[in-house]
C-alpha cells in the first residue's frame, strides 16, 4: 500500500511533538472521557463529540458524568479552555486526530451491532480532511477497521493510508481500578500502514506510559478479543465449579483462596451472579460471529457464554431454595437487592447481572427493591428500563424484607450490620466471608 504523503505525515507528526495537535474524542462515556482527561493533562487541547445533548451540556458546565472523574477536574479543563464538548459533528474538520470510543453492543440475536461505529465513520467521512489521524478504539472483531471503517471513510474521496492516517488501538479501561489508569495501561496499536501506526504511536505515546505496536490492524483487534475471551472462559469455569462444589457442600471461595497460594501456574478468577460490564459479556461473541465466516467453531466461547448467562437464574434457584427453608414462596416475597452496578465501588450498570436478576425475580412475582449508594435511580437502557429508585438502608428497613441478596459487594456496605438485621441473606460475592455472627442466616449463591 502507498504510504501517507510526506508533507501530510511530517505536518501532523510535528504538531503532535509540539502538542499543538487538536485531539477529538468521539463518544464521551466510560472510555472517551478518561481519554480526554489524559490528553488534557498531557498538554493537548481536546474537543469531545457525543450525540447526547444532555451529557454535552453537563460537561460544558464543568460537571462530570462519571463517578471516578471528579467534577473539579472537568471544571478545570473547561475553565482553562483545554476541553469543550459538542454535538456538532461538523467541528470534526478542526481536529487533527479523532479517536472513536463508541459502544459495540450485541443485537437480540447475539450478533455484532455496528450501528454506532458505522454512524461515527460516516460522520467523520463527511468532515474528513487530508492529514488527519483516525483511530478506532471500540472493541470489535478482527477486520472491522479495514473491512468496515476504511471503506466508509473512503467515501470522502480521500484514500486511507495515503491522504489520511488510519489506526486501531483497543480501549483497556477498567472503571474503579485504583491500581491502573488510562495513562498507565499500555496501549496496543495497529495501523493500516507503517506510517499510520507511527503517527498513532506518537500521539498516544505523548500521554500514555507505553505503546505496544503490532504488525496489523487485525492483530490489535484480536489482542483485545483475546484478553476478554480469556477472562470470560475462566470466569465461566469457576462459575461452573461453584455450582458443582455447592452440591458437594464445598465453599468455592475457600478453594480458590487455597489454590491461590501456589506461586506458579495458577491465576485466580472469582464466581458471581453473572457477567457485567461493556466487554466480557459481549466481546467474545464478536469473535464467534467472525469465526463463522471462516467455517470455524468456537466451542469454548459458546459454552462459557451459556454458563455465564445462566448464572442469574442459578441465583434465583438458590433464593427459592433459601425461602423454602423458611416455608415461604418466592411469589409475594419481599426481596432487597444490594448493589446494582456490575462490579464493586463504581456507578456503571452496563450489562449488570443485577438487572437481569431483578427482572427474573419480578417475573416470579416477587416484590423487589434495590439499594446502591452509587446509583440513586435507574435510567433507560437499550434493553432494560427498571424505573426504580435506590432504597435507603436502615435496620428497620432491612428487617422488613424476607430476603436480602448481595449482588454487588460495594466496600461501603457494613456486612456485619446487614447480616445482623436481615432475616436471610443470599451472598453471591462472598462478601460475608468475615462475618462471625448470624452465619446460619447466610446462603452462598
Amino acid at each position: 500500500m502507498v504510504e501517507i504523503k510526506a508533507e501530510g505525515m511530517n505536518k501532523l507528526l510535528e504538531k503532535i511533538r509540539r502538542k499543538d495537535a487538536l485531539v477529538g474524542v468521539l463518544g464521551l462515556g466510560y472510555v472517551g472521557l478518561p481519554l480526554v482527561r489524559e490528553f488534557v493533562n498531557g498538554g493537548f487541547r481536546t474537543i469531545g463529540f457525543d450525540v447526547d445533548t444532555a451529557k454535552v451540556d453537563v460537561l460544558n458546565r464543568g460537571r462530570s458524568i462519571i463517578r471516578h472523574i471528579p467534577h473539579a477536574e472537568i471544571k478545570r479543563m473547561v475553565e482553562r479552555r483545554r476541553f469543550s464538548a459538542t454535538t456538532e459533528m461538523a467541528r470534526l474538520k478542526k481536529v487533527d486526530a479523532v479517536l472513536v470510543c463508541v459502544p459495540t453492543p450485541l443485537t437480540e440475536n447475539r450478533e455484532p451491532d455496528m450501528q454506532f461505529v458505522v454512524n461515527s465513520a460516516r460522520a467523520i467521512s463527511k468532515n474528513l480532511r487530508p492529514g488527519q489521524l483516525v483511530v478506532l478504539e471500540s472493541t470489535t472483531y478482527p477486520g472491522t477497521t479495514r473491512e468496515l471503517v476504511a471503506p466508509l471513510l473512503a467515501e470522502s474521496g480521500l484514500k486511507p493510508g495515503r491522504d489520511f492516517f488510519l489506526a486501531y488501538s483497543p480501549e483497556r479501561e477498567d472503571p474503579g481500578n485504583k491500581s491502573f489508569t488510562t495513562r498507565t495501561i499500555p496501549k496496543v496499536i495497529g495501523g493500516l500502514t507503517a506510517d499510520c501506526r507511527r503517527a498513532a504511536c506518537l500521539l498516544y505515546g505523548s500521554v500514555i506510559v507505553r505503546t505496544v505496536p503490532v504488525s496489523s490492524l487485525e492483530a490489535a483487534e484480536a489482542a483485545k478479543i483475546l484478553e476478554n475471551v480469556y477472562r470470560c472462559i475462566n470466569i465461566a469455569m469457576v462459575n461452573e465449579l461453584k455450582m458443582v462444589f455447592a452440591r458437594m457442600d464445598v465453599d468455592v471461595w475457600e478453594v480458590i483462596k487455597a489454590a491461590s497460594t501456589k506461586p506458579f501456574g495458577f491465576s485466580p478468577f472469582y464466581p458471581g451472579p453473572g457477567l457485567g460490564g461493556h466487554c466480557i459479556p459481549i466481546d467474545p461473541f464478536y469473535l464467534t460471529w467472525k469465526a463463522r465466516q471462516y467455517g470455524m467453531p468456537t466451542r469454548f466461547i459458546e459454552l462459557a457464554g451459556e454458563i455465564n448467562t445462566f448464572m442469574p437464574r442459578y441465583v434465583v434457584t438458590r433464593i427459592t431454595d433459601a425461602l423454602n427453608r423458611l416455608k415461604k414462596s418466592l411469589k409475594g416475597s419481599k426481596i432487597l437487592v444490594l448493589g446494582l452496578a456490575y462490579k464493586k465501588d463504581i456507578d456503571d450498570l452496563r450489562e449488570s447481572p443485577s438487572i437481569e436478576l431483578i427482572e427474573l425475580l419480578r417475573d416470579k412475582q416477587a416484590r423487589v427493591d434495590y439499594n446502591d449508594p452509587y446509583i440513586p435511580r435507574t435510567h433507560k437502557q437499550r434493553r432494560h428500563d427498571l424505573r426504580m429508585k435506590s432504597r435507603k438502608l436502615t435496620a428497620r428497613m432491612l428487617a422488613g424484607y424476607d430476603l436480602v441478596v448481595i449482588a454487588t459487594d460495594h466496600s461501603c456496605y457494613d456486612y456485619d450490620w446487614i447480616v445482623k438485621h436481615a432475616k436471610l441473606v443470599v451472598d453471591t460475592r462472598n462478601a460475608t466471608s468475615d462475618v462471625k455472627a448470624g452465619r446460619r442466616r447466610i446462603v452462598k449463591a
